[in-house]
């Protein structure tokens, strides 16, 4: 199943989307007499996420697609899949070939991880903005993967089990900042805008094989940089037990998987995450420094 935000009337609403297009979830209660939660987090955190796709696995994707409220692809417009996760991780160089870019060397004991505010969350064709103290921004695409229930100490085998699903990211950080010494990490990941995030959340059944994604950093539409998830140092199981270690994991906390190569960003592009069998996500960028 893919579930995603959409924007209507002003409002954010859960959707599924289907080949049609997206149903809101309010007319699937509507219609069916349903009490599924409205919001993409708040179907997360209620557990309901794992009843609401075997539904539409068994049956539920033939019953919506026949709903008039069917909203067509062309009139989708998108939010994040939501703004208040609990935690945001981010892992630094998990691609030995973007650790090279870098000139540095990749972390092959333990995952180089940090932590993103909520304020840098923004959507699907929002605006990235360069901040007036940065002269060089890049832009990482990156696999995304949701905690889809609270969990601690968690194996690395059971992992595929506490996981929602998956989504596309795009990360940015302001290189210059952080090339003046490593301790400002957090301060040049955390401008706002600098952690896009959507558009679908797609779940487990929809991925046959999580480690056989290529992901791809392509800007104003030219492939910069792609790498196949078998090729992280950490793969995402390492990660999700890695974490769980540290801190319990709560349901919607997100953990950015790494990029397979970052790319300088300037006013005018458009960065775009593509993940195989994924929505791409896009982005406009402005530098609050230009004219």
């Amino acid at each position: 199943m893919r579930l995603a935000t959409v924007k209507r009337f002003g409002e954010e609403k859960a959707a599924i989307i289907t080949g049609q297009g997206a149903v809101l979830v309010e007319s699937i209660n509507k219609n069916l007499n349903a009490n599924w939660a409205t919001k993409v987090l708040e179907i997360i955190d209620s557990g309901q996420l794992r009843h609401l796709t075997d539904w539409y696995i068994n049956g539920g994707k033939s019953m919506i697609e026949d709903f008039h409220e069917v909203i067509p692809p062309s009139n989708i417009e998108y939010g994040p899949l939501y703004r208040f996760p609990q935690k945001i991780w981010g892992i630094g160089l998990n691609y030995v070939e973007h650790a090279a870019d870098l000139s540095e060397s990749a972390p092959n004991t333990e995952p180089a991880s940090f932590m993103k505010p909520t304020t840098s969350i923004i959507g699907p064709e929002d605006t990235i903005k360069i901040p007036n103290q940065s002269n060089r921004t890049t832009a990482e695409s990156e696999l995304g993967v949701i905690i889809g229930k609270e969990c601690k100490d968690v194996s690395v085998e059971d992992a595929p089990n506490v996981i929602a699903g998956f989504t596309t990211i795009i990360d940015m950080t302001a290189e210059d900042i952080l090339q003046l010494n490593p301790r400002y990490l957090t301060r040049s990941k955390s401008f706002d805008t600098f952690f896009s995030f959507g558009p679908q959340l797609v779940t487990p059944d929809e991925v046959e094989n999580v480690l056989d994604l290529n992901v791809s950093t392509v800007i104003n539409g030219k492939l910069h940089r792609k790498n196949v998830v078998s090729n992280m140092t950490f793969n995402p199981w390492h990660l999700v037990s890695f974490h769980s270690k540290v801190m319990t994991l709560l349901p919607g906390d997100i953990i950015s998987t790494g990029t397979p190569g970052a790319v300088v960003i300037r006013d005018g592009d458009v960065v775009e995450c593509q993940i195989d069998g994924f929505e791409p996500l896009k982005n406009p960028v402005k530098d609050l420094k230009a004219n």
